[in-house]
């Protein structure tokens, strides 16, 4: 590959031509195709200069003194770009110049160890602002920033400077191609680690937000769900097998009580308490959203947790999500379910099947699943809603030509 290089050159700004017929020799550094100019601080009469060699000729009076002022500015420039040349892996005019006149003054980094600082500090707010999970998302991310950056720029770490939107744009590229991660878990990768580089600007490591012109990609994913039919199916199916068996309860208990494995890993007796109607319901805490919320036992998921109660604290017994998840892709080869079964359609099952297509209105879905809001419910499960409208519209339909035929 060739070399980038750098040129110095001499010229006289007639422009500023004094009363004594003198003007000033400046110095121009391009590099990359940008200039910075300044003014040397040497002063000649336009007749005395060579602007072939770019030194005054003997017949000025002060040659040797110019062209040695001359030699020594060009000799720290020189220096000023292998130094730079040594330390960076990239760096412009600008960084040339600063360090020839000494302006360092600004603070620098590097992103992987800036990322670093900013994962101890959040792992300290663990328990308190942010959830462990949260801080592991983070540390994930890292994993994908050292091998792009090892992919990329064949090293371990490039400086924060360096930074600008066209590597937003090379990871995103990178995820997709490399590692085949999905439009959503792509702009997850990103939003986290746009976090770290808006507190290097405000921390002076970098002037601007490099990636304040990026636009996540819009994601369209519909709602995977089992329904009626298949939920009726999974119910009926009875395994010899007890991991099978035990796996299946838990699908089932979750599609009639909209829990995640989290809240499902975490039920205790203690969290079924009785409520103000005289019904036993499940109290506890959302892990994600740190939100309350409390869902109504159903008497489909009343039996099972009778079926698996013992005399300890915990209501079903501990099972790793990788293998729950593991454990429901058998299970739907086994009875013919070509889904993909994850721990998590069971709750948009809870919120699809059992509430939605049963007419349960959107504001209390969104309570019983614990969101943090109603946008949250809607954007999921609002084409849901429009099956049901057209479900009935088409019953309206049909009554409408039965009485006007």
């Amino acid at each position: 590959m060739k070399q980038k290089t750098m040129t110095v050159l001499f010229y006289l700004n007639k422009a500023k031509t004094n009363q004594k017929g003198v003007c000033p020799i400046y110095c121009r550094i391009t590099f990359l195709k940008k200039r910075k100019q300044f003014s040397t601080g040497q002063f000649i009469n336009p007749v005395h200069w060579n602007s072939k060699t770019q030194r005054a000729s003997i017949k000025e009076v002060n040659s040797d003194f110019i062209n040695g002022v001359l030699t020594i500015i060009r000799q720290n420039i020189n220096n000023a770009y292998l130094r730079l040349q040594l330390e960076e892996d990239k760096f412009e005019v600008e960084d040339i110049s600063n360090l020839y006149f000494g302006r360092n003054g600004k603070k620098e980094d590097t992103l992987i160890s800036y990322y670093n600082k900013y994962l101890a500090k959040i792992k300290r707010l663990i328990g308190k602002d942010i959830k462990e999970a949260t801080y592991k998302k983070f540390q994930y991310v890292k994993g994908f920033l050292e091998s792009f950056i090892q992919f990329k720029y064949k090293t371990k770490d490039i400086p924060l400077k360096r930074l600008e939107l066209l590597f937003l744009e090379d990871l995103e590229y990178y995820l997709k191609t490399e590692k085949d991660l999905g439009q959503s878990t792509i702009n997850k990768v990103i939003q986290r680690l746009r976090r770290p580089v808006k507190e290097a600007v405000s921390e002076g490591y970098l002037d601007k937000d490099p990636f304040m012109l990026y636009k996540a990609k819009t994601t369209k994913t519909d709602v995977v769900f089992l329904s009626p039919e298949e939920l009726q199916t999974f119910e009926n199916f009875t395994f010899k097998q007890p991991r099978l068996q035990l796996v299946k309860d838990l699908f089932i208990f979750c599609c009639y009580t909209g829990l995640a494995y989290n809240e499902l890993s975490r039920l205790e007796h203690k969290h079924i308490q009785k409520g103000f109607d005289g019904m036993l319901w499940i109290s506890m805490k959302r892990e994600k959203t740190s939100k309350d919320f409390s869902i109504p036992l159903l008497p489909r998921a009343g039996s099972l947790i009778i079926k698996y109660q013992s005399k300890q604290s915990m209501i079903f017994p501990k099972i790793s999500n990788q293998k729950y998840n593991s454990f429901l892709k058998e299970i739907a080869a086994i009875i013919g379910i070509e889904k993909k079964l994850t721990t998590h359609i069971a709750r948009k099952t809870f919120a699809s099947t059992v509430l939605l297509y049963n007419d349960v209105p959107m504001e209390i879905v969104s309570e019983l699943l614990g969101h943090s809001s109603m946008k949250v419910t809607q954007a999921s499960y609002g084409k849901i809603v429009q099956k049901s409208i057209s479900k009935e519209i088409l019953r309206i339909s049909n009554l409408l030509k039965s009485i006007n035929p």
